[in-house]
């Protein structure tokens, strides 16, 4: 089985998730729901990768991502990875807040 095998990581409890997520339309309910939701490092870990991404997709080095945001290198390269090869999630993130 591939690593992003749909069956390793898409449960019920996932779907449930993703669904509360996509009916917040309200940017002041989804940072109140975040904030119940995620503990205040969860929420730094998950703001740091978005912003890893958005680096990467930029072109910045490796070394120059992990130095400028205090993240490991084994997270750029991880990060880098799913953006490359993931679901296809960070792309349409990125290129959404392109546009606007």
């Amino acid at each position: 089985m591939r690593q992003t095998d749909s069956s390793l990581w898409r449960t019920p409890a996932v779907e449930q998730l993703a669904t509360a997520l996509v009916e917040i339309d309200d940017q002041e309910l989804m940072l109140a729901f975040l904030r119940d939701v995620c503990s205040f490092n969860e929420l730094a870990t998950l703001a740091q990768r978005l912003e890893v991404a958005r680096l990467v997709d930029a072109g910045a080095s490796y070394s120059e991502i992990a130095r400028e945001l205090g993240a490991s290198t084994a997270t750029v390269t991880r990060v880098a990875q799913w953006l490359r090869h993931g679901e296809g999630g960070y792309r349409v993130v990125l290129d959404r807040a392109k546009a606007k």
